[in-house]
């Protein structure tokens, strides 16, 4: 169940050791496929974007960059499924810059913390934003 203001989530001191442990485990799942740098983040800005089954496997495989819903659609899936080549592949630096104050609110606790710890200039984008 996500969490909401009915039921929050569990605080890190909440957790029992072996859940501190898969926490720390799927966290670095996601911190093994980040590129070096933003830089390296060379996707397409527009257009059709067709994701490999490893990345859409449950939904959507077909994203209009040229549509809001369907790229913000398209950088939540390459976050959470993508590998370290696909995200260099398929997400654009500036546009994930311009997307991160909404995006971060769509993906996973885990993505969102990885990302943020990795690459400060998000969270100043969202600072900005604010």
């Amino acid at each position: 169940m996500p969490s909401s203001p009915q039921h929050p989530a569990p605080k890190p001191r909440d957790l029992s050791r072996a859940d501190a442990e898969d926490l720390m485990l799927y966290r670095e799942k996601f911190r093994l496929r980040l590129p070096e740098s933003l830089d390296e983040l060379h996707g397409p800005t527009g257009g059709v974007v067709e994701l490999p089954f490893h990345m859409a496997w449950s939904g959507m495989t077909s994203y209009d960059m040229d549509k809001p819903r369907q790229r913000m659609g398209l950088y939540r899936t390459v976050l959470h499924e993508g590998l370290r080549d696909d995200l260099r592949r398929y997400l654009n630096q500036d546009l994930l810059l311009q997307l991160w104050p909404v995006l971060r609110t769509l993906v996973g606790r885990s993505v969102r913390a990885v990302w943020e710890d990795a690459f400060p200039q998000l969270s100043a984008r969202t600072r900005t934003a604010a």
